[in-house]
């Protein structure tokens, strides 16, 4: 029987969700904008799922939730439509050096228009680090972007201390929430947060949509032009399926998170404890200040891809090696980089990711498996013991 350990690249919808939502795919269908009677119904099923969107991260009302095609749009947004919208106050912006590509993209892209953009050096652990943050931020700053957790290595961001440099001595903070969604609890105001991605399917929700945080007062601009759906941020006729189900995904994640959260920690323990048993292993990101959904290894010697084939071929157990956005490339992850790992260090990880169908009873299974899986590639790797 497969094991999916994969879940922060992907996870299936909820089967409450799935009921909750579809009768807006053959029933309850109309356009939000619509004035009749089934336009009106529509409409508040959008805004009943906007508050329980804002519920989730503690905004201060709905009115903050615009709803997005995803996370990527949603970033997109918060970066490009926020730094163009206030480029009076400075052309220069700034993200962790192990943001997602996502963000880092929109960030390079905003060079063409003559903006500065610097990445922040994070630790070993891919903290931060809050002194040279500090030391780069100036009131020229119209957007910082730090992630609230690193989905690759596990690590949660100090986003407060962040915020307050910051908003100490320059502008505005975006947040990057997709891994933490769900996992941790996210306050926007107690963080000091000015705008906020999130992902619909991260927290068990269909595909397709995500949403964006903008904290009242912060001018930003859409980066698609067309109707005034989503206050005119995001133009197009909303997908009435998705956005319900994105919100009845945070009503639960907000209602279960914390028994989540015990259950999947104590199951994330237990297979770091036994996995670093396995020679020239180690863990990547930070021990503490981890996602309690996520281990990540490195093991000397062998490729990540050749864990991940291994691993679903021989096992059928399904893991992750870097980002699921950027494995495409021959490029180690720039994320491994960033916290000081050789090129040929970095790789050789393995991430598993845990979600609602992992138990702890799978644990032994997934520990032997990966110690068969690195004793076999590494007897077959030129380059291991050399």
């Amino acid at each position: 029987m497969a094991i999916y350990m994969d879940y922060q690249s992907a996870t299936p919808v909820d089967p409450r969700i799935a009921q909750f939502a579809s009768p807006y795919l053959t029933q309850g269908f109309g356009n939000p904008s619509s004035l009749h009677s089934v336009g009106l119904a529509a409409r508040g099923a959008v805004e009943d799922a906007r508050a329980m969107v804002a519920t989730l991260i503690h905004a201060e009302d709905p009115g903050t939730i615009i709803f997005t095609a995803g996370a990527t749009e949603a970033n997109n947004i918060a970066i490009r439509g926020t730094a163009q919208r206030n480029f009076s106050k400075g052309k220069k912006v700034l993200a962790s050096a192990i943001e997602h590509i996502s963000v880092i993209n929109p960030m390079k892209d905003l060079k063409k228009a003559g903006f500065d953009f610097a990445t922040i050096p994070v630790d070993h652990e891919g903290i931060v680090n809050l002194s040279a943050l500090e030391g780069m931020v100036t009131k020229e700053t119209v957007l910082t972007s730090v992630m609230y957790a690193n989905s690759e290595i596990g690590t949660v961001e100090p986003v407060k201390e962040v915020s307050d440099v910051v908003h100490s001595k320059g502008n505005y903070l975006h947040v990057d929430a997709v891994a933490a969604e769900g996992k941790l609890d996210i306050d926007v105001q107690r963080d000091g947060i000015d705008l906020l991605t999130l992902s619909s399917n991260d927290i068990y929700g269909p595909r397709g949509v995500g949403a964006l945080y903008i904290k009242p007062g912060i001018r930003t601009q859409p980066v698609l032009v067309g109707g005034g759906q989503e206050r005119g941020f995001r133009p197009g006729t909303e997908d009435l399926y998705a956005i319900a189900g994105m919100g009845e995904a945070a009503h639960l994640a907000s209602n279960e998170m914390q028994s989540e959260q015990d259950r999947l920690r104590a199951m994330r323990d237990a297979l770091i404890g036994v996995i670093l048993k396995i020679n020239d292993s180690r863990l990547t990101g930070s021990r503490d200040r981890r996602l309690p959904t996520q281990a990540s290894f490195i093991f000397k010697g062998i490729e990540g891809e050749s864990i991940l084939l291994t691993m679903d071929a021989m096992f059928g157990i399904q893991v992750s090696t870097g980002s699921a956005c950027s494995s495409k490339t021959l490029e180690p992850s720039h994320v491994l980089l960033a916290i000081g790992l050789k090129h040929e260090e970095a790789h050789g990880s393995m991430v598993l990711t845990l979600g609602k169908g992992n138990t702890l009873e799978q644990v032994p299974a997934v520990a032997n498996a990966v110690k068969q899986t690195v004793d076999r590639l590494r007897a077959l790797s030129p380059l291991y013991g050399k």
